[in-house]
């Protein structure tokens, strides 16, 4: 299974407080998987002041429960939702960025292998610039001459 990166788990998250907020059951585990250890850590200190407070303090009603400042286990996990989408947002653009900068150095990686072969097996200039261009549009990657291609693998066109 894929590692999920920053762009994933800010809509996850999302989701998942959702669930929480309408009610619906979600396993712990499913809730602690998209929090990072500070996050738990911090969700699981709540839960344990939550605890303490309710052995110290004892109430009868919900009126009293809410005077007191009991909370659920949901409402702690949804509070912990909250901060971490906002984290989750604070480093987006730098998730971003880093996507960005893999992506590049992927593109010239690619492209400066490719074109090094084909010069080494003494094509031209011009040639060996199609081959690494051809490559990348294989891979994903936005050509270097800046042309706009696609790669259809095996489908044939019937007129």
């Amino acid at each position: 299974m894929p590692k999920l990166d920053g762009t994933h788990i800010a809509s996850r998250l999302r989701k998942r407080l959702g669930d929480l907020v309408e009610g619906k059951e979600v396993a712990p585990r499913e809730l602690r998987a998209l929090l990072s250890n500070e996050q738990k850590t911090a969700m699981d200190a709540a839960w344990a002041e939550q605890q303490a407070l309710r052995k110290l303090k004892r109430a009868r009603t919900k009126e009293e429960e809410a005077k007191l400042g009991w909370k659920t286990k949901r409402e702690i996990y949804i509070e912990a939702y909250e901060s971490a989408i906002a984290a989750a947002g604070e480093v987006m653009l730098d998730t971003l960025e880093e996507l960005q900068r893999k992506a590049q150095v992927r593109q010239a990686r690619i492209f400066m292998n490719t074109y090094s072969q084909a010069r080494a097996e003494g094509k031209t200039e011009y040639v060996a610039k199609n081959i690494a261009n051809n490559e990348l549009t294989r891979a994903g990657l936005r050509r270097v001459d800046k042309r706009n291609a696609t790669y259809i693998n095996n489908i044939k066109i019937l007129e």
